[in-house]
């Protein structure tokens, strides 16, 4: 379920109103991008709403999908805001350290223990007992 909504809200930063912030930050290959209000807006192609020259607020980062479409576009891209300054309207924004789920081996949810007696040269392996056998 939480994959799925993390598609969704993905999706939503794909064809949002900030749909081309999103597509850049997600084609930046550096981990900080110190950037200008006005080369935002030209990246975006409107201006920003006032309340962004305004409010801090406008700016804060989300720890889940829902919110704001502004801070879903930099959210979703794995991105989040880290100095924000009204006066010079200047922001820098760093990659977001993402947790990705552990991917787990057969041994790790399957050990193998040892039979004990079983004969010398007689084994049977996992692989093998799943493996097709024609």
């Amino acid at each position: 379920m939480v994959v799925v909504r993390y598609q969704k809200y993905t999706q939503l930063a794909a064809r949002g109103k900030y749909r081309k912030l999103y597509r850049y930050l997600c084609s930046l290959g550096r981990n900080e991008w110190r950037t200008s209000f006005r080369e935002i807006e030209s990246i975006i192609g409107f201006e920003l709403p006032a309340s962004a020259r305004l409010y801090r607020p406008w700016w804060g980062n989300q720890k889940s999908g829902d919110g704001h479409s502004q801070a879903l576009a930099w959210t979703m891209a794995e991105w989040e805001t880290a100095e924000v300054d009204l006066e010079s309207e200047t922001l820098l924004l760093r990659r977001r350290a993402v947790e990705r789920p552990r991917k787990f081996s057969l041994d790790d949810l399957w050990p193998v223990y040892s039979a004990g007696g079983w004969p010398r040269g007689l084994s049977l392996s996992r692989e093998e007992m799943y493996e097709e056998r024609v």
